[in-house]
């Protein structure tokens, strides 16, 4: 439970950080660009002078300059224009969430009255309908979460003061039921995406450890979710998938580890990893067929380690009887 805590507080730092958009530096990029039009060169002049062309380097400098005047046009066209549209849409959302934060953080000194309550709403609907259509872009559907949150917390803190009979103490329930709806269609979304984003990239990944620290991100993307909605079938099964690709890097790892001693002849650290990999199967209870056969795998390398252990020991005590005979 503790270790559960100390996730979801760590990855609602995450949530909360804004993202921007990856963009590879100029001179990354022309660096790139150029290594590309030298080997697209010289690999048209070698295709063009085996075909008998009379001029190979023309048609290769001309077909070279061809993906060059196409790599700046694909980086200084399309890709700025796609980042620049990225960034508008993103100001927009920081711009009008500012004016938000500010009517909703003051309901302590301000009364939160049914007209404010209403324009609340409103905006939260309004931004809700936005994130929908950007449905693919997680910072969308967080903004909205945070929204929705504030505004919570805000009619908790003013439902105490409502007079008895107040007409305010159905417009404030009945917004809290409507936020909490949206609240929770977003946080799933947002979880979602987050968590799927973060687990490509994790499989795009070489180092385990870099893969088991971009899986736990997606593991404390999905805790914090639930950490509101505990019991939401949904997230718990993103939970167990996530689970058992923690436990596939790890069981990899362990596997990787045992094969590295056996190439260097440590049999005892090859069979130490190799059953702590075998007890992480069998601590997981898992049946499925692809579980087993990682198990018959194990235990038959860990067989075949044994019987060369076994077969260097007599050797060794043959060695030391005949010594002690003569």
């Amino acid at each position: 439970m503790a270790k559960q805590t100390l996730s979801v507080q760590r990855y609602k730092g995450e949530m909360l950080r804004p993202r921007r958009p990856f963009w590879l530096p100029a001179s990354n990029y022309y660096v790139l660009a150029a290594a590309t039009v030298i080997g697209v060169f010289f690999l048209a002049w070698g295709i063009l002078q085996d075909g008998g062309e009379p001029s190979p380097w023309i048609t290769a400098g001309v077909l070279s300059s061809a993906v060059l005047i196409g790599a700046v046009i694909l980086r200084e066209v399309v890709l700025r224009s796609a980042r620049n549209r990225f960034q508008t849409n993103q100001r927009r959302l920081d711009q009008s969430l500012q004016g938000f934060y500010g009517s909703v953080r003051r309901p302590a000194a301000d009364k939160l009255t049914l007209e404010k309550n209403a324009a609340i709403l409103a905006e939260i609907k309004r931004k809700s309908d936005a994130a929908k259509v950007l449905g693919r872009f997680a910072e969308g559907h967080r903004e909205v979460v945070d929204m929705c949150l504030e505004y919570m917390s805000a009619a908790e803190r003013e439902l105490p003061n409502v007079g008895v009979g107040s007409p305010r103490i159905a417009a404030l329930s009945r917004g809290k039921d409507v936020a909490g709806q949206v609240h929770h269609f977003h946080l799933l979304q947002w979880a979602e995406i987050e968590s799927r984003a973060l687990t490509q990239e994790a499989n795009g990944q070489v180092k385990q450890n870099e893969r088991l620290e971009t899986a736990h991100k997606a593991m404390g993307v999905v805790d914090y979710a639930l950490n509101y909605y505990p019991h939401d079938r949904d997230l718990l099964d993103s939970k167990a998938v996530l689970s058992e690709f923690v436990a596939s890097i790890k069981l990899s790892h362990l596997i990787e580890k045992a094969e590295r001693a056996a190439f260097k002849g440590s049999n005892e650290r090859a069979l130490k990893h190799y059953n702590d990999a075998l007890f992480m199967l069998r601590r997981d209870d898992a049946e499925s067929g692809a579980a087993d056969a990682a198990a018959e795998k194990i235990e038959s390398e860990m067989q075949r380690l044994r019987q060369l252990s076994g077969a260097s020991r007599p050797s060794r005590d043959g060695r030391n009887s005949s010594r002690n005979n003569k």
